[in-house]
């Protein structure tokens, strides 16, 4: 290959291993995650709401790095489980607010065993683990 495509290999991209580690990564979340019949990203938005019990869903999309088109199906699916309650704001009804709902704080105490589990199987010193959370933050501005 020319020298002049050299950028264009494979190996030289630092956005392939990130995708595919992400991947790698989500995947390996979905046997723990199917245990508490949720998808990853039901998971991180629930994440939110153990954290932030009511919230704007402008506000978890920001958190979660996620658009409206993304986040609505999902919230749809958690309210249809019984673990979420959306609303509109009283102060301002273009606001859409997404609350926990009981049901949705007792699956708090079953997922305490995710992240365990997911650090067994996720080889990396916990240096190493700080390093990459630190420089994966870096890439997204925060």
């Amino acid at each position: 290959m020319d020298k002049q495509y050299d950028t264009l290999k494979l190996s030289h991209q630092l956005c392939f291993p990130l995708y595919a580690a992400s991947k790698e990564v989500v995947k390996r979340y979905k046997p723990f995650l199917d245990e508490l019949d949720l998808t990853y990203t039901q998971y991180i938005a629930m994440m939110v709401l153990w954290e932030h019990p009511t919230i704007s869903a402008k506000d978890m999309g920001e958190q979660l790095f996620l658009d409206s088109g993304t986040l609505t199906p999902v919230l749809k699916s958690l309210e249809a489980k019984g673990y979420v309650v959306r609303r509109r704001s009283d102060e301002d009804e273009r606001v859409l607010m997404c609350s926990l709902t009981p049901t949705g704080l007792a699956l708090r105490d079953k997922a305490t065993s995710v992240p365990p589990r997911i650090a067994a199987c996720i080889h990396l010193l916990p240096e190493e683990g700080i390093a990459l959370y630190s420089l994966l933050y870096k890439i997204l501005g925060k």
